[in-house]
């Protein structure tokens, strides 16, 4: 495709070019120009920079240029260049670093993408196993994907780059409460959580150690990325998961989903029972308040069905809780030998549960009805599910 079909696209499909830079004066000319080969729908943020940027950008009278006072991180001239290029009737913003890492050629692969998938956010795939990568930004990156599937389902072979296609209007109501490099990291996660399909684009990458600067500060930085993903997990277990899933459940209805999503899913009848089994465990034992963040987590870890778990493990929601502590001090006092705290359910008053007095009784029983019931029903599970697939047969 040739320079000229490559502008006409760019100006078509309302693309800008958004360059955050900061004390990169060695590469940063460059970059400008290689873009400009393409487009001149170009913004610049200067974040600060103490270099000669400002100097070198006063030649690019044509251009877009958000100048800050002082250093305020790379997500916030993100932030601050996605809002400006709204504001000028842009529909999508790429990305490119300043430090020359990136191939302004490759502009035509985001292109091309997004003429078949509109509304997607599009991150540059980077070969991380090339000659010259440091091992640093391997580890970086192996380290990201994870916990990016972890949070989203989406698994991708790089979330670091910085070389992105953002669709702007899908990311104008989010809000964000990092600055720093750990953004590029929340803002794709924020984008997954609202349906904004986030996919990888193949592009090439050069590490030229004698002119690239980097600000990453790998201590620090990474302590921040750390804290960030810790919060982001959080709120995916407490929160998007259960979202998800409630959604689901109320867009097919309660049969359908049944028939589709358990019944029919690809899932072995063996790991469909030990879900079960997993499910009805962390209801039932003493978990309480952590139910949900424990079974997605062991699901997640144990490879089980997610879905199945977290919907057994609603076996403990409050018209059940009687039953359930009952059972437990009964069984606990029968193992322990002891007088049971408890002699009828109506004796279990749900608003006010006092198990300090007889907490012994309570988690002894409790773990054991947990185990009991998990076997219970886990063994149950797969016997229907056996007679349900000799009937499909």
């Amino acid at each position: 495709m040739n320079t000229n079909v490559i502008t006409q696209k760019i100006a078509a499909l309302k693309i800008c070019v958004l360059i955050p830079t900061y004390n990169n004066e060695r590469t940063l000319a460059r970059v400008i120009e290689g873009v400009q080969v393409y487009t001149n729908n170009i913004i610049v943020v200067n974040d600060g920079a103490t270099d000669s940027t400002s100097k070198i950008l006063k030649k690019y009278t044509n251009l877009t240029l958000i100048h800050f006072s002082k250093n305020k991180g790379k997500g916030k001239a993100l932030q601050v260049g996605f809002k400006k290029a709204y504001e000028l009737g842009y529909t999508y913003a790429i990305t490119i670093d300043s430090d020359g890492q990136h191939y302004p050629s490759d502009i035509i692969k985001f292109i091309t993408e997004i003429e078949q998938s509109p509304n997607s956010l599009l991150i540059g795939d980077r070969n991380m196993t090339q000659e010259g990568i440091p091992k640093k930004s391997s580890f970086g990156n192996k380290f990201s994907n994870f916990w990016f599937q972890f949070e989203t389902g989406v698994k991708l072979n790089d979330t670091q780059s910085g070389y992105r296609l953002y669709p702007l209007k899908q990311l104008a109501n989010l809000t964000y409460f990092t600055n720093k490099f750990e953004f590029e990291i929340e803002v794709i996660v924020r984008a997954a959580w609202k349906g904004i399909e986030v996919k990888n684009v193949p592009i090439q990458v050069l590490y030229d150690e004698s002119e690239r600067v980097t600000h990453f500060r790998p201590v620090k930085d990474f302590s921040r990325i750390s804290v960030l993903n810790t919060v982001l997990v959080l709120i995916t277990l407490l929160y998007i998961k259960p979202r998800d899933f409630l959604k689901k459940l109320k867009k097919k209805g309660v049969k359908r989903f049944f028939l589709e999503d358990f019944l029919q899913n690809s899932d072995s009848k063996e790991k469909k029972a030990l879900s079960i089994a997993l499910g009805v465990f962390i209801g039932v034992a003493p978990f309480w308040g952590f139910q949900t963040i424990l079974v997605i987590f062991l699901a997640m870890l144990l490879k089980l069905n997610k879905v199945i778990a977290f919907t057994f493990s609603n076996i403990s929601i409050p018209i059940f809780i009687p039953f359930i502590v009952y059972g437990s001090i009964r069984l606990g006092a029968c193992m322990l030998q002891d007088t049971p705290a408890v002699t009828t359910i109506s004796a279990i008053d749900v608003n006010n549960l006092n198990l300090k007095a007889h907490l012994l009784q309570y988690l002894v029983g409790s773990f054991s009805l947990a185990i009991l019931l998990a076997l219970f029903f886990g063994f149950l599970g797969y016997m229907i599910l056996f007679i349900f697939s000799k009937k499909k047969q």
